[in-house]
């Protein structure tokens, strides 16, 4: 089964101003993910680190759908010493502290690939893509590929 780790762009995407095509499409696109997680046919692994920063979601309507889509998640890594560290040398190639803890806990899950919206976060993926032990790309580039 195909095991899809999301960042907390993700789940906001489908929640920010609709207007712009590419927020559409790749709100269309997490939706379709989360269509296939609810019907079993893929599985969403969540982490320590993805649920507290949903916490730290502002803006109050977005942080009750966020909650509502992580009901969804069907195992939730935590973030042990194993996952500081290698959270820790992510950060050395220039991922964020976020951003790194939520790669090593997709890759401590062995998910098949990390989607994110955000382009910095994609961009330095890219850049250490021989570095990283997990796929990382935008969910409509995804979506395309396995759809």
């Amino acid at each position: 089964m195909t095991k899809i780790y999301f960042d907390t762009c993700c789940l906001n995407r489908p929640f920010d101003d609709q207007t712009q095509e590419r927020i559409r499409l790749e709100s269309e696109a997490i939706l379709a993910i989360i269509s296939r997680i609810e019907k079993g046919e893929w599985e969403w692994i969540g982490s320590e680190a993805l649920m507290d920063e949903i916490e730290q979601t502002p803006d109050t309507q977005k942080l009750s759908r966020a909650r509502l889509l992580s009901g969804f998640i069907s195992r939730t890594v935590e973030i042990e010493e194993a996952e500081v560290e290698r959270a820790r040398e992510l950060q050395k190639v220039g991922f964020k502290e976020f951003d790194s803890l939520h790669l090593a806990c997709a890759e401590a899950a062995q998910a098949d690939v990390f989607l994110s919206t955000d382009d910095r976060l994609l961009k330095s993926a890219k850049q250490a893509s021989k570095r990283l032990n997990i796929r990382v790309m935008n969910p409509l580039i995804w979506v395309e590929e396995m759809i």
